[in-house]
């Protein structure tokens, strides 16, 4: 049966359970606590980008690149290769899809997006459906239910659309008894509906759970609970998706395809809307009784994520948390995520994806994500705020990693980065790590393999901390290190509100005081970045200075693809590129002899003293170049996922999407 037939299924009740342990619809909604045990299983559904299998892919743009041949099972290879179809394939290890699920697992595994979307989607029409037999429960009460019952609703439809495009919006219980024959609508159709259930969700829900007579009582628990601010945002995001240039240029297109549209032209009045839910969004996160607020990036030791003073509020703890009894992050910025499941999750696979698996100096499976040098060339540009292709960045090709925007010191792993931090033994079975002590990502370093290091010259430390290797260890039980990646926090908010403003041609918006350069500068401000120079507050280059502090602010999140494809990017030079850095260092490795674990003289090579008495990022290098490793083979119809055969087969008026 596919997907979309369980949308058509007798269903009255939301668990699977013996006839004899039936609970009536009076009974099961009745109470709040009755009816929120009902909506608990929608969160227990979201699943976890970055551990839903033990290797799993999500970012899909021109952001990461695998190892080869190890990584070749997994998505976003596929992606490489323009097979979207692999999506739901089995091996695909993707949250989309691709697996069995089951929305009562407590396992990490169970939950994908595709597998539980309609069946979520359903438990909100029943539950709205029944809200007048929640007779024993205050108007407050009632307001927390209907309100997420929307949020929810309005969620999974978004999730679905922004790889699926435009989808039957369903609003009602299907009755099982009748074929399937509801039509694919319009993509722009889609959000402004998904725009409009967020809206009515942000009406009913609080400031903050705290707050409430319910999240009183269950006091601490409420930290994953919909909330005002993020359903305006979600508002905002959905309206700023449907004025986007890909819709704008064919707005009443299921699948809009990209055709000669330019990725400037949004279309404005509808833009207008989306900073007016924005504004209000923002104003909501920074109301006194909020929750959230921006982390700080407070460090004494960047390379190692060292706080200045001691704090669980900082940059690094929105993704992952180390020594804190498996706390799952997020910290005071994260405005949406999954509930999380497990301790330890994170430490037996996605902890272990990171580094190099040169002589297993990272264990487990030999699967590497690791950014492309283009991306970060463009995404992280100089500590004046100018892209390092911009004429008055002052951008050095023989000092590459010199005067950078903070956040590639936090993110990025570059040559002559100590990824290990402990020492390493000069003899025995520790000799053969020592040239990996160091990292020399020049062209045939010792770290630059395309099947075991780096393909690109980076490594990646924004999700997983590079001290999770096998010496420092920071995968090992004692430390405790948990990771989740939000689906929403507080910074995006900030960068769609200005993407919004500047869209629409509006100053302000939502009773929001902050101009499009205010709030970018708001983040920047928080790393210590340069603020928005005057020559680039207005028109595309302004557009492009928010779409720049996108790529950094939210590197590695998962979002790239969807941004790529909403603004006509995805099939264009060089967006459709992964590329490698290539150089050599001034400084010459030495070649030093070492005994072996069984005694034997070895030679290895291992960085100069220069490298261990000095700061990386200050130094010399020539021949700095890029190299194309991959050119994507994207079309018009990469611009949105395949359905399923077996979906697009339910009936006739379901159909595929171009081209596929």
């Amino acid at each position: 049966m596919g997907t979309l037939a369980l949308m058509g299924s007798s269903c009255t009740d939301y668990l699977d359970k013996e006839p004899s342990s039936e609970v009536s619809s009076e009974v099961a909604f009745q109470n709040f606590n009755n009816f929120q045990g009902y909506v608990e299983e929608i969160y227990n559904c979201i699943p976890d980008k970055e551990s839903c299998y033990w290797c799993t892919t999500f970012n899909w743009g021109e952001d990461e690149i695998m190892n080869a041949g190890e990584g070749d099972n997994h998505f976003s290879h596929q992606m490489d290769l323009g097979n979207l179809r692999y999506w739901f394939n089995g091996n695909s290890q993707n949250y989309l899809g691709g697996r069995e699920v089951d929305p009562t697992s407590d396992d990490k595994f169970n939950h994908r997006i595709w597998g539980h979307a309609f069946y979520c989607i359903r438990k909100c029409n029943l539950g709205l459906e029944n809200l007048a037999l929640m007779t024993s429960a205050t108007q407050e009460e009632r307001n927390l239910i209907e309100g997420q019952l929307y949020f929810f609703r309005a969620w999974w439809h978004e999730e679905l659309v922004q790889y699926l495009g435009g989808l039957p919006y369903l609003d009602k219980v299907l009755d099982g008894g009748q074929a399937l024959q509801e039509p694919r609508l319009p993509y722009r159709e889609c959000c402004e509906r998904i725009a409009a259930d967020f809206a009515k969700a942000a009406e009913l829900l609080p400031i903050n759970w705290e707050e409430t007579t319910p999240g009183r009582a269950n006091s601490g628990h409420n930290q994953v609970r919909a909330t005002r601010a993020a359903a305006l945002a979600y508002a905002g995001k959905a309206l700023l998706w449907a004025a986007s240039p890909l819709t704008n240029g064919d707005p009443d297109a299921i699948a809009p395809q990209p055709g000669s549209s330019n990725t400037y032209a949004y279309n404005q009045a509808t833009a207008a809307k989306a900073a007016e839910y924005l504004g209000k969004a923002l104003l909501a996160a920074n109301d006194s009784k909020s929750p959230y607020a921006l982390v700080k990036f407070d460090y004494s030791d960047i390379y190692n994520h060292v706080e200045t003073t001691s704090s669980d509020n900082n940059y690094h703890e929105i993704f992952y948390t180390v020594s804190q009894n498996w706390m799952q992050p997020g910290s005071t910025e994260c405005v949406f995520r999954g509930p999380g499941h497990e301790g330890n999750g994170t430490n037996w696979n996605f902890a272990k994806l990171w580094g190099s698996k040169i002589n297993s100096l990272v264990e487990h499976d030999k699967i590497i994500h690791m950014p492309t040098a283009n991306y970060v060339n463009y995404a992280y540009g100089m500590a004046n705020g100018r892209a390092l292709d911009d004429p008055q960045s002052g951008f050095d090709p023989t000092h590459p990693f010199k005067d950078r925007d903070p956040r590639f010191y936090h993110d990025i792993i570059f040559d002559g980065f100590r990824f290990v931090t402990t020492t390493i033994g000069e003899e025995g079975d520790d000799a053969q790590f020592r040239e990996q002590q160091y990292c020399d990502f020049e062209t045939n370093g010792t770290m630059r393999h395309d099947n075991l290091g780096s393909r690109t010259g980076y490594f990646c430390q924004k999700l997983i901390p590079h001290q999770c290797n096998k010496y420092d260890n920071y995968y090992g039980w004692s430390f405790s290190l948990q990771a989740y990646l939000p689906y929403m926090r507080l910074a995006e908010i900030y960068l769609l509100y200005a993407e919004a403003l500047a869209a629409s041609g509006q100053n302000t918006a939502g009773g929001c005081t902050l101009t499009a350069v205010d709030a970018i500068n708001v983040l920047r401000n928080r790393v210590g970045c340069a603020e928005v120079a005057d020559d680039l507050k207005s028109g595309n280059a302004l557009m492009e200075t928010i779409r720049r502090e996108r790529a950094c602010e939210l590197a590695f999140e998962g979002f790239r693809w969807n941004d790529l494809q909403r603004w006509c990017l995805l099939d264009k030079a060089p967006y459709n590129l992964k590329q490698s850095a290539e150089f050599s260092r001034i400084m010459p490795n030495e070649i030093i002899e070492v005994k072996d674990a069984s005694g034997n003289t070895m030679k290895i090579s291992i960085e100069n003293e220069w490298y261990r008495n000095n700061d990386p990022r200050d130094a010399e290098v020539k021949g700095w170049s890029l190299s194309t490793i991959v050119e994507r083979p994207f079309t018009a119809k990469h611009y949105w996922f395949p359905f399923p055969d077996s979906e697009v087969y339910l009936y006739e008026d379901f159909k595929q999407n171009p081209g596929w």
